[in-house]
C-alpha cells in the first residue's frame, strides 16, 4: 500500500491536520511485509511523494508528510527501531501496528478525540490520563466529581452539600451565591437545571453502581460537558 492510494489529491494531503494524515501513514506502514525493514521520515517522504510527481505542491506535501510523521512519534506510534545500533530507522511501537492494522481503532483513537490541550486545568491531567487508558466510565467520574467539587468550593457550601442538590443551592434563582442575578429568572433557573441535570445524569449513576460506558465518542462529548460547566464556574466565581 501507498499513500497516494489513501490520499490520492496532493490537495486534500497538503490540508489535512498532523494527525489526519498521520494516522493515513499508520495504515501504510501496518501493510508493509516485516521484510521491507524500517526506515527513517526521509525514506518514507522519498517514496511518497513519487505517488504524487510532478506536482507544484511536492514541497508543501513534504512539509506535511514530516508534521505527520512528527506527530506519530509524538503519541508515540512510531518509535526507533530496537534492532539498529545506529541509523534513524523507524517501526511502528505496539499500538501503532494495532491501530494501523484496525480502522475501528484509528476511527475511535482516544488522542484524536480529546484534546489535552483544551481540557480544564482542573480535568487536564487526571481525566486525560484515565481516558487514554480507555477507563471511560472512570473519566466520566472523575470530571463530574471535579465539577461537583468546584461549585462546592466556588460557592463556600459544606462537604455535607452534594448532587443535584448542591447544584440547586449553589445556583439558586434568588440567593445562589454562583447565580447572575443581571440575567432574567428563567436563565438562572435554566443554569440550575443544566447543572442538576448533568451531576444527575451523569455523576450520581456512576457514583452508586457500575455503568458500562465503553464508546470513547460518548465519553468524550459527557468529558467536554464537565469541561465546559467547570468554565462557567471559573467565570461565576471571579
Amino acid at each position: 500500500m501507498h499513500l497516494a492510494e489513501l490520499v490520492s489529491d496532493i490537495d486534500v494531503l497538503v490540508a489535512l491536520e498532523p494527525d489526519e494524515l498521520g494516522l493515513h501513514i499508520l495504515q501504510v506502514l501496518a501493510s508493509w511485509p516485516a521484510h521491507m525493514g524500517s526506515q527513517g521520515v526521509q525514506g518514507f517522504v522519498n517514496g511518497a511523494l513519487q505517488g504524487y510527481r510532478p506536482s507544484p505542491r511536492a514541497q508543501e506535501a513534504e512539509q506535511a508528510i514530516r508534521e505527520a510523521w512528527a506527530w506519530l512519534e509524538g503519541q508515540a506510534l512510531i518509535i526507533l527501531d530496537p534492532r539498529l545500533l545506529v541509523g534513524d530507522g523507524r517501526v511502528l511501537s505496539r499500538k501503532g501496528r494495532r491501530l494501523g492494522r484496525d480502522a475501528q481503532a484509528r476511527r475511535t483513537f482516544s488522542g484524536h478525540r480529546l484534546a489535552k490541550e483544551a481540557l480544564h486545568p482542573n480535568i487536564r491531567e487526571d481525566v486525560w490520563a484515565l481516558y487514554q487508558r480507555e477507563k471511560y466510565d472512570t473519566a466520566v467520574f472523575e470530571a463530574m466529581k471535579a465539577v461537583e467539587v468546584a461549585v462546592r468550593d466556588a460557592a463556600g457550601l459544606s462537604a455535607t452539600d452534594i448532587g443535584a442538590s448542591l447544584m440547586r443551592k449553589a445556583f439558586d434563582v434568588n440567593s445562589g451565591k454562583l447565580t447572575d442575578t443581571t440575567v432574567v429568572p428563567a436563565e438562572r433557573q435554566a443554569l440550575s437545571d443544566l447543572f442538576a441535570g448533568v451531576i444527575g445524569a451523569y455523576k450520581n449513576p456512576h457514583s452508586h453502581r457500575n455503568v458500562a460506558l465503553d464508546d470513547p465518542d460518548e465519553a468524550a462529548e459527557i468529558i467536554l460537558l464537565a469541561n465546559h460547566l467547570l468554565r462557567i464556574v471559573d467565570a461565576r466565581s471571579q
